[in-house]
């Protein structure tokens, strides 16, 4: 019997049709379900790779050489269920080195031989990870469900751009944001009779949460907080959520959360956001039970087609043990 070679890795293969058909059986068109995107570091060694650079991995708390894949999936809110629904390799590009200035004396600046033309400056912007981020996302959009409004993310997407890649694609953000976010409260109070009217009340002190409106308290010591503000940096309001925890040597963290969709409760903005951790059990059992992160190959193609086939044999798995149930 001859052993498989990587041959067939090269080969085509409509992965999407695959997923968007095990995506029709296995969920429950009941159930609420969100989009979640999130990225994974994967270990690879060689010099030869594809797309092979350093980019952060979370577990050792740097950056380091290696691969990294960003993954679109879906999860069932009710079930807690989650299934990849889309895969893509983060492209490498090469690191531009400032190139340092060498002071010149005024003889050389006054010459005609130091006087040259500045050079050209390309007119297209370059394209940065939150790019290939949003592309494809706009890719994957038409194998969502039809009943997906939300797509969950967290810090790292707070960035205009991938913002704008979701408002086109007709869905509403919830990500989470640093302490010290660029917000404005909403001016309501009186307007003048003349000039522009008043849009905003001052920044948002997230540490002063006098200004925010309780919701309930989730546990001892902690509480839910929620308040209709103003983000500079998406230009555009969005509901703000502030879990503040008072904790054992009496100092009080707060976690803020944001939605794009005003009209949605905290709690569930709330709820939706820690769903987003399913996506992170997708990348555990990918690496230890289907082979994720064990591709020997160093083409483009043939790691595309493995990483998917990777995530489809989890899908499976996670189907089949969930109607055993």
């Amino acid at each position: 019997m001859k052993k498989p070679t990587g041959v067939t890795f090269s080969k085509a293969l409509t992965f999407h049709n695959l997923i968007n058909i095990f995506s029709r059986v296995a969920l429950n068109p009941e159930h609420t379900i969100i989009a979640v995107i999130d990225c994974s570091f994967l270990i690879k060694s060689g010099k030869k790779t594809d797309s092979k650079a350093y980019f952060y991995n979370g577990v050792a708390g740097k950056s380091e050489q290696g691969l990294e894949v960003y993954v679109i999936s879906i999860v069932e809110i009710e079930t807690r269920l989650s299934y990849s629904l889309s895969l893509q390799q983060t492209p490498s590009r090469p690191q531009i080195k400032p190139v340092k200035k060498v002071p010149q004396s005024p003889k050389n600046c006054w010459s005609k031989k130091s006087r040259k033309k500045p050079e050209p400056q390309s007119s297209t912007p370059d394209i940065t990870k939150v790019d290939d981020y949003a592309q494809h996302l706009k890719n994957t959009r038409c194998y969502f469900p039809t009943s997906v409004r939300y797509l969950v993310a967290y810090g790292y997407y707070y960035r205009s751009k991938f913002w704008e890649a979701v408002r086109d694609l007709n869905l509403d953000f919830i990500g989470k944001l640093i302490s010290d976010a660029n917000l404005r409260y909403l001016y309501t109070g009186e307007q003048k009779k003349l000039g522009t009217p008043r849009k905003y009340d001052g920044k948002v002190d997230c540490h002063d949460l006098s200004r925010l409106n309780f919701v309930k308290g989730l546990k001892p010591g902690v509480s839910l907080y929620t308040l209709i503000v103003w983000s500079c940096y998406l230009n555009c309001p969005i509901c703000l959520v502030c879990i503040s925890e008072v904790q054992a040597n009496s100092k009080i963290k707060n976690a803020l959360l944001f939605s794009t969709d005003i009209h949605l409760p905290p709690e569930q903005i709330l709820e939706y956001y820690q769903a987003r951790f399913q996506i992170e059990f997708i990348f555990r059992d990918a690496k230890q039970f289907t082979g994720l992160s064990d591709c020997q190959a160093r083409h483009l193609p043939r790691l595309d087609f493995h990483f998917n086939a990777s995530l489809i044999a989890l899908n499976l798995a996670k189907h089949e043990l969930s109607s055993c149930h």
